[in-house]
């Protein structure tokens, strides 16, 4: 049965408030006054569901608001000291740092106050903003992209109209932009129905789970970027932390996990916890509070696995596409200029008599432009990693950064992460001191701090396409890897007891970081969008 609903023309739609759907908007609209621009968000405000260390380059920020100095998102601290440490259980050794880290000009961030700042940017210049809004479906007609249906509401779980059931709406537009973040739930259908993966190297990605503390003045120096390698993962995990030091005494201290680990045993989040124990660290939290925890899952392929990123009707900006920078350890920059470039490229094609479907200008202008060489010139960082391990990894980087700048001959493969767990008998089972409550902690305590919730009543946005398959291929096979891998207690192995293993989804608890949708070793867990305003609400510093 088709569902009446109100449709809104626009001239551009774009899906997502991150770094590139907000840098897309406002260019946009410094180059097309006159263009109607909408964007959704499906956090509940605009920042909601950001998170990340950050550092900013400021790179595209200087082209897109040349004075932003004048005026600067709150907590922005300029880098001053960065440091670079490998770490075994007890100690602590700086290593130089890598040209790729330093920090120089830099500065430190929370980026989702970056993201509100630009928000309010974006609707000063008369762009059109409705967060809570989620996309849900993609208006596909006649092989061209059309709009998307957002805001639809009051479904209940068992699929029924509730009594505030909203249809939503059908937000139509000459051309969209998908700025949904790592492994967007449209964009992953785009990938499919455009075959835009097609010749390019799998996406590979990683964990990050990040904790804002405050710690007493005493122990604070603004504008710290320390780093560290090593223990507690062993040399075959990619892996790493951060640590920087903003305003008012906050410390954004976070873990990274590539999910291409083959141990179905570990639990990044146990490994983040574990970190913190580390004499060097602890020193920098004691006497200190935790006051907000995130987690989100990032994009590491880089160049090689860029997807082709245009179609009829639309464009794929951002982290969407994937164009972070692992060796600096940072991707803002690149997402803003990615949408700054589709943004341009736009407004040439609004100015045309017949308005052509495709955005060829896009690609060929990013291809042009300073994004696309530096990220050419560390394509073979992360995959060597993935390849020698760390460190045949840090020789690898030290070779390619110093001796080949960036012009080896060769580029690395990447291969997919869900594909690489051993089987739960073929590898050492881990065991994790239980957390302390001060500097440790357990999960579900972690997910209040992010200020999650979802309306009980609807549709779970956890799928397992098969359900039949976790028992023979999750719980037999690897010893059901989603219940360590999952940063937030969704997923729970109940019944174990009993001889009568099933799989819980504590749907309510999803902090939307998409690990499951990457790590599943079948791809049988589908991450679908719930309804707006669903999820974390993160607080301004994370």
């Amino acid at each position: 049965m088709s569902v009446e609903r109100e449709a809104m023309e626009f001239d551009v739609l774009i899906v997502g408030g991150g770094p590139a759907g907000l840098a897309a908007a406002i260019r946009l609209k410094q180059l097309s006054p006159d263009a109607t621009v909408c964007l959704v968000e499906k956090g509940s405000e605009i920042g909601a569901h950001i998170l990340s260390g950050a550092v900013l380059e400021p790179r595209a920020l200087d082209e897109l608001i040349p004075d932003w100095r004048d005026d600067p998102p709150a907590l922005a601290t300029p880098a001053k000291d960065d440091r670079f440490m490998f770490l075994t259980e007890t100690k602590a050794f700086k290593l130089p740092t890598p040209p790729q880290m330093n920090n120089h000009g830099n500065y430190i961030v929370s980026l989702g106050n970056v993201c509100r700042w630009l928000g309010a940017k974006a609707e000063a210049l008369g762009v059109e903003i409705y967060p809570g809004f989620a996309a849900s479906e993609t208006l596909i007609e006649d092989g061209q992209v059309k709009g998307v249906v957002a805001g639809v509401m009051g479904i209940t779980k068992d699929g029924e109209e509730g009594p505030n059931y909203q249809p939503g709406m059908e937000l139509r537009a000459t051309y969209t932009l998908f700025a949904e973040g790592c492994r967007g739930s449209l964009t992953k259908k785009l990938f499919e129905t455009y075959n835009l993966r097609e010749g390019v190297q799998p996406q590979t990605f990683g964990l990050g789970m990040k904790e804002l503390w405050e710690i007493p003045k005493e122990k604070h120096t603004p504008g710290l970027i320390w780093h560290s390698v090593g223990w507690p993962v062993k040399s075959d995990t990619y892996g790493g932390s951060w640590l920087y030091m903003l305003g008012e005494n906050l410390v954004s201290i976070g873990f990274v996990v590539g999910l291409d680990y083959t141990n179905p045993w570990l639990s990044p989040f146990d490994e983040f916890q574990r970190f913190k124990h580390h004499p060097a660290v602890k020193a920098m939290l004691e006497g200190g509070k935790r006051i907000a925890y995130g987690a989100r899952a990032l994009n590491e392929g880089g160049f090689q696995s860029i997807p082709k990123l245009v179609f009829p009707g639309g464009a794929i900006i951002g982290d969407s596409a994937g164009f972070l920078n692992v060796p600096k350890i940072k991707g803002t920059h690149t997402s803003m200029k990615s949408g700054m470039v589709a943004a341009e490229a736009i407004a040439e094609a609004l100015k045309a008599e017949e308005r052509a479907p495709v955005l060829e200008a896009y690609p060929a202008n990013l291809r042009a432009s300073w994004v696309w060489s530096e990220l050419e010139g560390v394509r073979n960082i992360r995959p060597g990693f993935a390849k020698f391990g760390l460190w045949g990894g840090m020789v690898n980087a030290a070779l390619e950064t110093y001796v080949f700048r960036g012009k080896s001959p060769w580029t690395l493969a990447h291969h997919d992460d869900h594909s690489q767990l051993k089987k739960g008998s073929d590898a050492p089972k881990i065991a994790y001191p239980k957390p302390d409550g001060v500097i440790s902690f357990d999960r579900l305590s972690s997910v209040f701090l992010s200020n999650t919730n979802h309306e009980e009543d609807q549709p779970a946005h956890l799928k397992l396409k098969d359900p039949s398959r976790w028992k023979g291929v999750n719980w037999d096979t690897f010893g059901s890897p989603e219940s360590r891998y999952c940063p937030a207690g969704v997923y729970e192995a109940v019944g174990v007891e009993e001889g009568q293993p099933r799989l819980q989804i504590n749907a309510q608890n999803c902090v939307h970081c998409k690990t499951c949708d990457i790590k599943d070793p079948t791809q049988n867990i589908d991450w679908c969008t719930p309804e707006g305003s669903g999820g974390p609400n993160y607080i301004g510093g994370m």
